[in-house]
């Protein structure tokens, strides 16, 4: 009996997530000739939108929501793709290849991808319930944010000293409010980048007037109970006023319908080079796929970026229609602080050795990062040239390059393949 005579919804392709992954697949499959229905499930209540920009030029009112939509909302109707919005998924039968919606709704499905995401890791301290407390992961938290500046919110206070807790004080910054950042390690970027870009990157942010406080754990965050903060309470036992937090602490990756459905994975969820879960019919995509990659020794990894998101995407949309090609893909990012553009080609797992190309006080450099004298990363800072030709570099397989060539910023990395 088929899932119209049960009286379920259902659709050829069911996405579950309406972020980058799950908007760039929709589209793969449309622009490789997929004929059958599409449905795309998401928790947000609006058509999908970028996500860097949220803690960037949103935040910081430089750009309008239908500035940063992947596409206009009409674009959607016009593919015959199916938005089906304000609702997450509560559980998968991959058995009968259904999926039940947090509203109770069941959907059927002949190929699931699901491009979830993750979600704000939260902070478990005292505290942690009062109101002014905010993440950063969709438009609803950035709008929160504006709403507490526009109310008269002028102290912040930023918890976590990576890209999102860097970017958002940038943007505070920009907006008139004191800001503090408080990291637990001893410098900030310490997991994604090296020690030079960590020491110029702090003292950039100092400049700019961010009181950075390295080392420092947070005890409790302050306030009247079922009110809105008033401070922090350092592991120290000192304390520091502010209207605002924002929490920048990582992500958890938001898959326990497909774990509970069966499928492997312990961070994140298991999928193979061609994006497929351990359940049949189910793909999976984006920060949430643990995959090894060939650029990380072929270690199994997940990568919290645009670009493996859309790669994963077009990964899971060329097998779905039987054209498969392996997942390979050279991950980069990049990262805008003030005047700043911050451009990785790579990654930098495993290094041994890092290159400083150019003066960080000319706020125009490079860092290198090499493992057994290859180059593994790069490390941009308003230094498009260096990055165009150093994923070039790396996508052609770099192999060892004397150190002292590489440092000389003269020399065109190009001329070094």
């Amino acid at each position: 009996m088929s899932a119209q005579e049960i009286g379920l919804a259902s659709a050829d392709v069911v996405i579950v997530g309406t972020g980058h992954g799950g908007a760039q697949a929709a589209i793969a499959l449309r622009q490789r000739g997929h004929e059958g229905t599409i449905m795309m499930v998401g928790r947000d209540s609006v058509p999908p939108y970028e996500r860097p920009p949220l803690s960037k030029e949103y935040l910081a009112g430089d750009k309008a929501f239908e500035r940063i939509m992947i596409r206009p909302e009409k674009f959607w109707a016009d593919k015959g793709i199916e938005l089906r919005l304000g609702s997450g998924v509560g559980a998968i039968d991959a058995l009968a290849h259904t999926v039940t919606l947090s509203d109770g709704n069941v959907i059927s499905y002949r190929k699931l991808i699901w491009a979830g995401g993750a979600d704000p890791r939260r902070l478990g301290i005292p505290g942690a319930n009062l109101k002014g407390i905010h993440y950063v992961r969709d438009k609803r938290d950035a709008d929160a944010m504006m709403a507490a500046l526009k109310a008269g919110a002028k102290r912040a206070v930023v918890i976590g000293g990576g890209y999102i807790g860097l970017e958002a004080a940038a943007v505070l910054r920009k907006l008139g409010c004191d800001v503090t950042v408080l990291e637990m390690q001893d410098r900030v970027l310490a997991r994604v980048a090296g020690e030079d870009m960590s020491r110029f990157y702090e003292a950039e942010h100092r400049r700019q007037g961010v009181d950075i406080k390295l080392s420092q754990g947070v005890a409790e965050i302050l306030g009247e109970e079922g009110g809105v903060v008033t401070g922090v309470r350092l592991v120290d036992d000192s304390t520091l006023d502010c209207d605002m937090v924002i929490a920048g602490i990582g992500i958890v990756p938001a898959v326990a319908p497909l774990i509970a459905a069966g499928a492997a994975g312990s961070n994140g969820v298991d999928v193979d080079m061609f994006c497929r879960t351990t359940l049949d019919d189910i793909y999976a995509i984006g920060d949430c796929a643990a995959h090894a990659n060939a650029f990380a020794d072929s270690a199994v990894i997940r990568l919290e970026s645009v670009q493996n998101a859309n790669d994963m995407a077009n990964t899971a949309a060329r097998a779905i229609m039987g054209d498969k090609e392996p997942y390979h893909a050279l991950p980069w990012f990049w990262s805008n602080q003030y005047d700043l553009k911050l451009q990785t080609a790579g990654l930098s797992i495993g290094y041994d050795e890092t290159v400083l190309r150019g003066d960080p006080a000319a706020r125009k450099f490079t860092v290198v990062y090499l493992k057994e004298g290859r180059p593994i990363a790069f490390d941009c800072v308003n230094m498009m040239k260096d990055y165009v030709q150093g994923r070039k570099m790396l996508e052609a397989g770099a192999s060892k390059i004397d150190p002292a060539l590489l440092a000389d910023s003269d020399i065109p990395l190009k001329e070094l393949l």
